[in-house]
């Protein structure tokens, strides 16, 4: 009777189990939409390896994921699949995250582990920040009413996705338990990496939503913080994509009476928080607080904002400004000799 075939100790597929389960879901915390990122860009690096080196993922091995492969998969992703540099980016950040694991579960493979975290990202365009104008704003918040239950949701949600510079699952995720209805009102959300902020409602939104609540038939089954915020069909949680279809079919609406109204501008759920940061740089409120508002983990995120607003440094540079250029600048043809040393160059 033949023995089995060794199995080989540093097969890849062990170590991926153990990076999304122990370490991703349980080290870290991640959530949900972090795992299936990394699990979007794993299973893409094993497809590659089956198509192009011929290396099925069962025999996959980690001295198989080295440098020269690792460029090459990224080459991959840019001209077969026409990846973006951003989304290029991302891909080899999800595989060095992969690779750090793998060099402290076996520590000898540490020399090539080192050669791929020296990979540069690429540069990628700055991202685009257009955004609303106030008066747009207010035209797209006017514009689903408040005829029907349909109308209001969507009233608020455009609402509070404005005021409290949501991200879209952060909306989808909100519960009927996550406002707090007292003055002032707060809206507790929950941001990418399971971090909570405590963001404050405007009066104006407040009162909307405290009128959409009061409207609100609790789901009978569910407690409040069970009870999704914004439903679709048959008490459904709102989805991004169903988020994204409504604010898309107000747009349309506005666009069709005022085809000049946001123009060459797409407007996505993005568009509403990217729209809120702007208003409130141009205000001149602190980076700070902008920052905790939009829940980002450093504030070089938010500077962004800050560097795309060029009216907001425009004003800062002219209130510092103090002129010191004549009034009136002397007329150089008057003066005979630099027009006669002028004349001599060509001579």
């Amino acid at each position: 009777m033949n023995p089995r075939p060794a199995v080989s100790p540093d097969l890849a597929g062990r170590f991926l189990t153990k990076f999304f389960t122990d370490h991703l879901a349980g080290e870290r915390a991640a959530s949900p939409r972090t795992v299936a990122s990394y699990r979007d860009t794993m299973k893409l690096l094993l497809i590659w390896f089956k198509d192009a080196e011929r290396i099925p993922p069962e025999k996959l091995r980690l001295a198989d994921i080295d440098r020269s492969r690792v460029l090459r998969f990224l080459d991959w992703l840019e001209a077969e699949r026409c990846c973006s540099a951003a989304t290029r980016n991302q891909r080899l950040a999800v595989i060095k995250s992969f690779c750090r694991y793998s060099a402290v579960e076996q520590p000898e493979g540490l020399d090539q582990v080192t050669q791929i975290l020296a990979i540069r990202q690429k540069k990628a365009p700055a991202p685009d920040l257009g955004h609303l104008t106030g008066e747009e704003v207010k035209t797209l918040l006017a514009e689903p009413g408040m005829a029907s239950a349909r109308a209001l949701r969507d009233t608020v949600l455009l609402a509070l996705a404005y005021d409290g510079a949501a991200r879209v699952q952060e909306l989808c995720d909100l519960d009927v338990a996550d406002i707090r209805r007292a003055k002032p009102m707060t809206v507790t959300i929950r941001g990418k990496g399971s971090k909570i902020r405590y963001v404050p409602v405007m009066d104006p939104t407040a009162e909307l939503l405290a009128d959409y609540l009061e409207r609100l038939d609790l789901h009978l089954g569910l407690g409040p913080d069970a009870d999704p915020l914004f439903r679709g069909p048959n008490h459904s949680r709102l989805t991004r994509s169903g988020i994204t279809k409504i604010l898309a079919r107000h747009v349309r609406a506005i666009r069709a009476r005022d085809p000049s109204w946001a123009s060459g501008l797409p407007v996505t759920p993005h568009t509403l928080r990217r729209s809120r940061a702007m208003h409130l740089i141009q205000a001149g409120v602190n980076l700070i607080y902008i920052r905790d508002l939009l829940g980002h983990a450093d504030i070089s995120t938010t500077e962004i904002y800050a560097r795309a607003d060029a009216e907001t440094k425009r004003k800062a540079i002219e209130q510092a400004y103090e002129p010191l250029t004549p009034d009136v600048l002397p007329d150089w043809t008057l003066d005979t000799s630099l027009i006669g040393w002028l004349e001599s160059l060509a001579r």
